[in-house]
């Protein structure tokens, strides 16, 4: 497969200064004298990205990404190494990135247009499809200035998708819109990625990254973490993020304490799987069975599915919740269930002690393929709780192809009625 992008070793550099005059001093001695502080924002980046790609990038704020893209696109230099970009790039980076805030809307359309490489009349020719699809009406004969952060944002990505670009470069832009602009925004996306562009696509959302990626890059502290499959990568992302968090919440160092009921009848989860938590409670094992209360591992929908789950605590857990995520085999979350949620507060754990729970779900129709299912106990309540131990994707589930074709990921009991005019 041709390739759209390739890095080499790059690296980048900031140098801070604490004060103005401290930079005066280094030029003044010609870098003799060394006032400065060194920040590397990036450090050894090597990847390849191919034409038709979607590739995704996550990372906590200040990981480098949006550094990353400013590289690729040719606004920043790099220290070290080399980018190399094979097509015509349109990129929507910052809020307003490479708008006038005194012209107007549609000033700032053609001179970003110009800017691309097109003419006046191939911006004519576009101009009432970029007009429907920012939806801003009026506005666009008024200054920038004016606009509301959305209405930047609007105009920004519905000039950068109708410019027929090669590579497609969206940075974080699409969280300031409303849940109906978004939609739109990633159909769009969508209709890109079928035509081949070539995508790169940073966000928070790893819903949205797993929906769209073909792989993720996970940047931490401007180091290459994680190359690969989203479902894999946003799974250990999420997981670090979540163990960052129970470990800001409890410093306690947190002692073993042996089992004193024997886990009986649930399968222990595998050693291999991915945990995360503060370690005080602890997720022993796991078992899906059908309303006959056989062991499965396929299923037929619809039907109605038990997942017992069994937990220990190994410290006192004061507010114990004990759940359930159903995720697809992209890593999409479709649905989940916990105590809490329903209204069934399970009493304080223990230390030592086991608990088993037995979670009844009515399945609808759902596409066939693998699910996964992810226990969790945390402490705490719905508003605000530590996980304590969450068991990433510890048993597997199939769906058996029904006599039906499911749309999208599952099907919705639905009649249709016919008015007469």
């Amino acid at each position: 497969m041709p390739i759209a992008i390739e890095l080499q070793g790059v690296s980048k550099l900031y140098k801070l200064y604490d004060s103005p005059n401290q930079r005066l001093k280094e030029l003044a001695t010609f870098n003799r004298l060394q006032t400065h502080r060194e920040l590397w924002v990036l450090r050894d980046v090597s990847l390849s990205i191919e034409k038709g790609e979607t590739f995704c990038i996550v990372g906590e704020n200040g990981s480098g990404k949006s550094t990353l893209l400013k590289l690729i696109a040719g606004i920043l230099e790099p220290t070290a190494g080399t980018v190399e970009v094979h097509g015509r790039m349109t990129t929507l980076l910052e809020l307003g990135s490479g708008f006038n805030p005194e012209f107007t809307g549609r000033e700032n359309l053609y001179l970003n247009a110009a800017i691309h490489g097109l003419t006046k009349a191939e911006v004519d020719a576009k101009l009432e499809s970029i007009l429907a699809f920012a939806e801003i009406g009026e506005h666009i004969d008024q200054p920038l200035r004016t606009y509301s952060s959305g209405m930047a944002v609007r105009l920004g990505f519905a000039l950068a998708a109708h410019l027929d670009p090669e590579i497609l470069i969206v940075d974080e832009a699409l969280a300031v819109g409303d849940i109906y602009f978004r939609q739109r925004c990633m159909r769009k996306i969508h209709e890109l990625r079928a035509a081949g562009v070539t995508l790169i696509f940073v966000s928070h959302d790893v819903a949205d990254v797993c929906a769209l990626g073909t792989r993720v890059l996970w940047l931490d502290k401007g180091h290459m973490r994680q190359l690969g499959e989203p479902a894999a990568v946003t799974s250990d992302y999420l997981a670090a993020l979540l163990e960052k968090d129970s470990n800001m919440r409890h410093h306690e160092p947190v002692s073993e304490v042996h089992l004193t009921t024997q886990a009986i009848d649930v399968p222990p989860i595998a050693a291999s799987i991915t945990r995360h938590g503060d370690g005080r409670g602890e997720v022993l094992g796991l078992t899906l069975r059908d309303e006959q209360g056989r062991i499965i591992e396929q299923l037929e929908v619809p039907a109605k599915l038990v997942v017992r789950v069994q937990v220990r605590g190994r410290q006192a857990i004061r507010q114990p919740i004990v759940g359930v995520l159903l995720r697809t085999a992209d890593g999409i979350d479709l649905a989940g269930a916990n105590t809490a949620g329903a209204n069934l507060p399970v009493s304080p754990i223990a230390a030592g002690e086991v608990r088993t729970l037995d979670f009844h779900f009515d399945l609808p129709e759902l596409a066939p393929g693998d699910y996964t299912l992810t226990p969790a106990i945390a402490d705490g309540d719905l508003g605000e709780y530590a996980i304590c131990d969450m068991a990433q994707n510890a048993a597997s589930l199939r769906i058996a192809a029904g006599p039906r074709t499911v749309t999208g990921y599952l099907r919705f009991p639905c009649t249709v009625s016919v008015s007469r005019q």
